[in-house]
């Protein structure tokens, strides 16, 4: 389900609190997910989210993170993030970018896109195409300088 204009979340957010929105139960766990992802915004997959969050939450299970993120992600409060056949990761940043995963580290990190840059002066694309939604994921090396 995908919300609609009326309940739809602001791009940018700072704040750990889950917002208000229409047809989202705000339970303690989905706060608590919510938080996690607000406060360390490095991608986590379910498993890391799920230990981070046992920490406040012990008794929860890794189902409910799981349904939690579901949650989250089918309200447009958070994006899931897939690299190939890995494990889901999570980001919270709703301000339309791209993601670079370090091949070395795994680490991902946001890329923005340029303003003012086509897609269709980059990508041979069919005659009269309108793009609706671009994911952009690249993986590469961080090289650092040599001294």
């Amino acid at each position: 389900m995908k919300p609609n204009e009326a309940t739809k979340p602001p791009r940018s957010r700072s704040s750990s609190t889950l917002p208000i929105l229409s047809g989202l139960r705000l339970t303690k766990q989905r706060q608590e997910v919510y938080k996690v992802l607000m406060e360390q915004r490095d991608h986590p997959t379910a498993n890391e989210v799920y230990n981070r969050v046992r920490k406040k939450l012990p008794s929860i299970s890794l189902a409910t993170v799981y349904n939690c993120l579901e949650a989250l992600v089918d309200h447009g409060l958070v994006n899931q993030v897939n690299f190939e056949r890995k494990s889901s990761r999570f980001c919270p940043n709703l301000i339309e970018h791209g993601h670079f995963q370090d091949s070395q580290t795994g680490e991902i990190f946001d890329i923005t896109i340029k303003e003012g840059i086509d897609l269709r002066e980059f990508i041979n694309m069919p005659e009269n195409v309108c793009i609706e939604e671009a994911k952009i994921s690249l993986r590469g090396s961080i090289i650092t300088p040599k001294s």
